[in-house]
């Protein structure tokens, strides 16, 4: 960030309410999504081994599908707000049908793919011969709700951008309790099996766009923007998406490569990395609420042609970061000892994740500024250089990951290089809030 003189109280205060109103919803809709796989296992458990082997096999291969297109919500997110922040409302939702639109598209294409490659896909990922059969038939129905997933992802990308958090959450937690209940009753009380739970998703999935939908429908009459495609303004919205893309897709491979080493170390290792990992991705959901909050933000200001007021917005929610970053931290040295029980009993386990776990805990402040910077940019809508930051992230963290074994390094090491990834991420976002050049106005960028 730029040199600029302290905030005062009163803006400060401000700022600090605008946080809060966004930051609090998104984290509660960010956690209500995990807790549909959550649901699905524990239904799904109760089948059978080879049944739980499938759907945890189909529900990777799905969670992984959409996280790959969530810049549908983060460059909607942008483009609305940076409308909103220009006054132009009709054209903030004409934005965002464009990138509803677009999710339709691509959930059509991903469709027409894994439908008849189902099986492959499945084998690919080396189900087991018993597992493989529940794998493909979940994946095969739950692909059906696919179009519906994505158009989620960027109506409340529309949502954010004109502000509202709310409305997000109590879709998620309604979808969560409709997907739980249609679970049970398809499952157990239609005696559908492994079908019924993927069922059961994807009339949640549906009914959750239906209701966003409606929303954006009812605003869109209300200020008169159109709802028909615009194929310019889908490809627009395509073009804007595919530098986020490259980030998500990086990011994807540098967790990837970690559990891939990890694995090389050891089953003790691996169990343990699996731990680890799980709570970085817990702690994650709070990071990104203020990362949220700061995509919706900034694009305001920035489609106002306020750069003084995204700084002081940016410098704030870095204060944010920070001090969220340390807390959690320090909740994580507190909570190791009773933390690692809920997951393993092995104390070969235990002493493998206690020490990669307090790497986590030092790292948190590093994750704070890291997350908030990265919601920054991405609401000033500067996705090429996100995209190039992290793939120069990417080529640092693959040595240092692949060191770990050749030097018979242990897990704690390649949570050290995770903490070297987090780190180059901060210093190159860093740099570029302090050059300034995010700072570009308008209601388009």
């Amino acid at each position: 960030m730029t040199q600029a003189p302290e905030i005062p109280e009163a803006t400060r205060r401000r700022h600090d309410r605008e946080i809060v109103a966004l930051a609090v919803p998104a984290f509660g809709a960010l956690v209500a999504e995990p807790l549909f796989v959550m649901a699905d296992s524990a239904i799904v458990g109760h089948l059978g081994t080879a049944q739980l082997a499938g759907l945890g096999v189909a529900s990777a291969l799905l969670t992984t599908a959409v996280s790959v297109f969530v810049f549908l919500a983060y460059a909607t997110t942008a483009a609305v707000a940076r409308r909103v922040g220009a006054g132009d409302r009709p054209g903030a939702i004409r934005q965002g049908m464009d990138g509803i639109w677009l999710a339709l598209l691509l959930g059509i294409a991903v469709i027409a793919v894994v439908l008849p490659l189902a099986p492959g896909i499945v084998d690919l990922f080396g189900a087991s011969t018993t597992a493989a059969p529940y794998a493909t038939t979940y994946l095969r129905i739950s692909s059906l709700g696919i179009p519906a997933m994505l158009m989620v992802l960027a109506a409340t990308g529309v949502l954010r951008g004109l502000q509202d958090t709310r409305t997000p959450l109590y879709v998620a937690v309604g979808g969560f309790i409709a997907n739980a209940v249609l679970n049970v009753g398809l499952v157990y009380g239609a005696g559908l099996g492994i079908a019924g739970s993927a069922w059961g998703t994807v009339i949640a999935q549906c009914a959750m766009a239906t209701v966003y939908l409606t929303v954006v429908v009812r605003s869109a009459r209300r200020h008169g923007a159109s709802l028909r495609p615009d194929a310019a303004g889908i490809r627009a919205s395509a073009q804007a998406g595919v530098p986020l893309l490259v980030r998500t897709l990086s990011l994807r491979a540098i967790l990837m490569i970690a559990t891939a080493v990890a694995a090389r170390l050891g089953d003790a290792d691996i169990a343990a990395h699996q731990i680890t990992l799980s709570l970085w991705s817990l702690l994650a959901f709070a990071l990104d609420a203020i990362a949220i909050a700061g995509q919706a933000i900034i694009g305001r200001y920035l489609g106002a042609a306020d750069t003084e007021g995204a700084r002081a917005a940016c410098r704030r929610m870095v204060q944010w970061g920070i001090a969220t970053g340390v807390v959690l931290g320090l909740l994580v040295v507190a909570a190791r000892p009773l933390f690692l029980p809920l997951f393993t009993s092995d104390p070969v386990v235990k002493d493998a994740a206690l020490p990669a776990l307090l790497m986590v805990a030092l790292s948190q402040p590093i994750c704070g500024i890291v997350f908030v910077l990265d919601g920054v940019l991405m609401g000033a809508g500067d996705g090429p250089y996100l995209a190039g930051a992290m793939l120069v992230t990417l080529a640092v963290f693959v040595p240092a990951a692949l060191l770990v074994p050749a030097l018979g390094g242990g897990l704690t090491a390649l949570w050290a290089a995770m903490t070297l990834m987090m780190t180059v991420r901060m210093a190159t976002l860093w740099w570029r809030s302090r050059s300034g050049r995010w700072l570009v106005t308008g209601a388009t960028r």
